[in-house]
């Protein structure tokens, strides 16, 4: 329990202790299952407050300040002095707050697939690269099509928003037609916890990219749509001491387009600073 909500996380693999957020907000953890990392690391799979198996936030307070503090509690929780902590998207805007509350829980970050800023900002930079994608493709393409309708539909049913998902998929791969028939099992299993009381949020940390002193590894994927590689160099260049891997043959889920390149620097990079 935390703050009275029930907090939900499940501990897979051994040696140096690695909390991994999830984004959205709201997917269920099992997106970023991360078995390639489980043979190096104990990973802990975080369900936040507002997803999955944990409960929901009655005053709808999903700052990422405050997720940032579930983060620590459960650093805490696991009586460890230090931990990894590798955030995905949302999951990553929570490390870097974390970095900034809470640098003493902290071995280090991986910076996966984030921005130093989330808001309306983020999602007009998001439809401008949907519309570069569209005009590099044939006019009346099916396939434009569906893109633009699926980043367009905003349905308050999970299962309806899950479906929009879906069809918004081939934007979140370098080439999705190369790995699409592995994905199946994994698309079909996706869920998201959409709670109506969940407070809109704009956070912003650009200018404080130089106060985080906590080792970071940031990992960008060349083709990320939503958070893309200039915001990646943004946050290599703004933290002291940073590093930066571009994930070649990947958009944002680069953990499933090239395990092995995610994996090397994931491993690497704690091996380093441990």
């Amino acid at each position: 329990m935390v703050d009275g909500v029930r907090f939900t996380y499940h501990v897979h693999g051994t040696g140096p202790v690695c909390l991994v957020y999830p984004g959205g907000p709201g997917f269920d953890w099992r997106y970023l299952r991360l078995p390639m990392l489980e043979e190096h690391l104990t990973t802990v799979y975080v369900e936040p407050p507002g997803s999955g198996n944990s409960g929901l936030l009655s005053d709808g307070d999903y700052s990422i300040e405050r997720y940032a503090s579930f983060a620590d509690h459960l650093a805490r929780h696991l009586g460890e002095s230090k931990v990894f902590l590798l955030g995905h998207s949302h999951g990553a805007f929570v490390a870097l707050q974390t970095a900034l509350d809470f640098p003493d829980r902290l071995a280090g970050i991986i910076v996966y697939g984030g921005t130093a800023f989330y808001g309306p900002e983020l999602f007009d930079q998001a439809y401008r690269n949907i519309e570069a994608w569209v005009a590099g493709r044939s006019p009346g393409d099916p396939l434009s099509e569906q893109i633009v309708q699926a980043w367009h539909d905003d349905p308050p049913e999970p299962e309806a928003h899950m479906d929009a998902f879906r069809r918004l998929l081939p934007m979140y791969f370098k080439d999705y037609a190369a790995i699409e028939t592995r994905l199946t099992d994994w698309r079909t299993a996706l869920e998201i916890t959409l709670d109506p009381n969940r407070q809109e949020e704009h956070w912003d940390i650009r200018d404080r990219l130089g106060e985080i002193v906590v080792p970071t590894l940031v990992l960008g994927g060349v083709a990320d749509f939503i958070t893309p590689l200039n915001s990646a160099q943004e946050l290599a260049d703004g933290i002291p001491g940073s590093e930066l891997v571009v994930l070649a043959g990947s958009g944002h889920l680069g953990h499933l387009e090239e395990p092995d390149a995610f994996r090397n620097s994931v491993v690497g990079f704690v091996r380093r600073v441990s």
